[in-house]
């Protein structure tokens, strides 16, 4: 089965509305202009390519994952929207037009934990305050108006009471609820998280994308990189699979077959689905290759 067999299988709906039995109350439209869109973009670092003629489309109010192997071009791909990384070939836009500085405003970016020094003397409420940078303000100090908004992000995230905290002495799915603050305070229309649930136990990762969950009902878009695919079949409602090349996307409930997801990963792949659950595997190798 191709790429492109893949790809129209599971993509063709435009102006549909899609709910997600994961996530009551928000739906995205396929309508209008997206967010951000990418037309034929190539990447990487020096001569190497992370991605290669990717074409992919954002739209408000949308929640999804990108997977793939590990060097497959998935932080290659964010860091391309967040203009970080210019493109060899293609174009990157936001609101229709080829993104700048000003317009990359409406993104916002958590990065993964582990990238992240947590033993430097920083409080949870300042962590959310450098949001502001994106802004241009941090060199003024923060207004009353400002720190209000940050503490109402706090309480959304259940953060308030722990603002004065350091940010080393709270678990890893509330350090990773403070990051996810401090990308709100610059009111982004889209968030990108790289692998928000790296390292979380399972009550951390409740916790985070319960808090993704709430983020997304209120409008805001959200896009997370994982490795876990049976976490990413059991609560989002969309789906990249990639590979250098986007191999295919859709619901999970379509995507992830043993043929799209062997293509991705470039090994044999087990799926088991059982009313709406999913569960993927690897098929393991015996010692003498069969």
């Amino acid at each position: 089965m191709t790429t492109e067999k893949h790809t129209d299988r599971v993509h063709h709906v435009h102006g549909r509305l899609h709910g997600h039995r994961h996530a009551e109350g928000r739906e995205w439209s396929e309508q209008g202009r997206p967010i951000v869109e990418l037309v034929d973009v190539s990447s990487g670092y020096r001569q190497t390519l992370g991605i290669a003629d990717v074409n992919l489309k954002l739209w408000a109010a949308q929640f999804l994952a990108v997977v793939g192997p590990n060097g497959g071009g998935k932080t290659t791909l964010l860091r391309t929207i967040l203009g970080h990384i210019r493109p060899r070939q293609g174009r990157v836009m936001v609101h229709g037009t080829t993104a700048a500085g000003s317009s990359l405003g409406a993104v916002g970016y958590v990065p993964q934990l582990e990238q992240i020094d947590l033993s430097f003397p920083i409080t949870v409420e300042e962590v959310v305050l450098l949001g502001l940078s994106r802004q241009r303000r941090w060199f003024r100090g923060t207004s009353a108006e400002e720190r209000d908004r940050a503490h109402q992000i706090l309480e959304r995230l259940n953060l308030l009471e722990l603002r004065q905290r350091q940010i080393r002495e709270l678990s890893g799915g509330q350090q990773q609820a403070a990051f996810i603050a401090r990308a709100l305070l610059g009111e982004p229309e889209l968030i990108l998280l790289d692998e928000p649930t790296s390292g979380l136990d399972i009550r951390s990762r409740d916790e985070v994308v319960h808090f993704l969950h709430e983020i997304n009902h209120s409008g805001v878009a959200i896009l997370i990189t994982s490795h876990d695919l049976n976490w990413v079949a059991a609560h989002l409602p969309w789906v990249v699979c990639l590979n250098r090349h986007v191999i295919a996307e859709g619901d999970p409930q379509e995507v992830f077959t043993s043929g799209v997801l062997g293509e991705t990963y470039k090994g044999e792949m087990v799926v088991l689905q059982h009313g709406d659950m999913i569960m993927v595997g690897e098929r393991p190798h015996s010692p003498n290759g069969r």
